[in-house]
């Protein structure tokens, strides 16, 4: 299907403000451009109110991890408690903070009636992988220790967009005994992958693949094993780990690793639901506010992730 309008006019904007491409950009002007889009052109009254927002730290393999905590308005009349959910931001493991993804936590928060702990951890190329994979661990962890303070009941959940999906991945991969559903939002599952949705995709839908190979020059060291599950979590054991719910966008670079990641839990017979949501573009999940279709996809992924979490 071709392009949703109301997202061709958003991408026409940016284009117009005539800004680099990303992979032209030093990584402190990729993050400054960042947050201009998702922070600064954002109506700070239109974000859903939250019982409280909470930031805090838990301990990390290399100090103090930011964490914002959102707790939902359901959250006052929970007799039972709620589910907890460790979510992680995208931005290639290059960009992307507490901040940027304020309006998808306090989203999903509202809309699955669940608590979120974001988890802001160490970014590269100041800390190369494995030290996102290890702060999200690390976060999980103590996360999944401390949930009858945080939730109130005992399912602990993950969530991530893009290279926040790989983590999570990886974090239900490596915590299956803890971890009990997981919402993976157009995830990077198989690094040196070859996929038609590479080519078809590779320029003109927001994420372009020179992007994405740029990522990977900041976050994969070059002696890094490609296929260890950590990074390409595609080639990890999925043996009994949380049920899924994957989302992927057409007109996304990461759309054919996200379905392959979704057939690929089902092959080991882990209950998935694959979402693909047509004229849709890597990032959907912030731009509700610009296009309907955007929404309404956002609207029936927390759904969906809902009703894992309240099962």
């Amino acid at each position: 299907m071709p392009l949703d309008p109301e997202l061709a006019s958003l991408l026409a904007f940016l284009d117009a403000a005539g800004a680099p491409p990303m992979w032209q950009q030093t990584p402190a002007e990729a993050r400054a451009g960042f947050r201009a889009l998702s922070v600064d052109l954002r109506d700070p009254a239109l974000l859903p109110a939250m019982a409280q927002v909470e930031d805090a730290t838990v301990p990390g393999p290399a100090g103090d991890l930011p964490v914002r905590i959102y707790r939902p308005t359901q959250a006052a009349g929970a007799g039972g408690g709620l589910p907890t959910v460790a979510f992680f931001h995208g931005g290639g493991w290059v960009i992307g903070d507490l901040d940027t993804h304020d309006l998808a936590c306090r989203t999903i928060a509202r809309d699955t009636e669940a608590v979120v702990v974001s988890v802001d951890y160490r970014l590269a190329p100041e800390h190369p992988y494995p030290a996102a994979v290890e702060d999200a661990l690390a976060a999980a962890t103590w996360i999944s220790d401390h949930l009858a303070e945080l939730g109130g009941n005992d399912l602990l959940g993950v969530a991530g967009d893009s290279a926040g999906g790989n983590l999570a991945a990886v974090v239900a991969q490596e915590l299956r005994e803890r971890v009990r559903a997981q919402l993976l939002i157009y995830p990077a599952t198989d690094v040196p992958g070859d996929y038609p949705s590479r080519t078809e995709n590779a320029e003109g839908f927001f994420l372009d693949v020179a992007s994405m190979t740029w990522f990977m020059q900041q976050y994969v060291p070059a002696d890094a094993d490609l296929l260890a599950p950590r990074l390409s979590p595609l080639y990890g054991d999925l043996t009994g780990v949380a049920p899924a719910v994957v989302v992927v966008a057409e007109l996304d670079p990461l759309r054919d690793e996200g379905k392959a990641y979704a057939e690929a839990l089902e092959a080991a017979g882990v209950s998935v639901t694959l979402r693909s949501y047509d004229s849709l573009i890597h990032g959907f999940i912030d731009m509700g506010r610009h296009s309907r279709a955007a929404q309404a996809a956002i609207t029936e992924t927390c759904a969906l992730f809902r009703a894992l979490l309240h099962p």
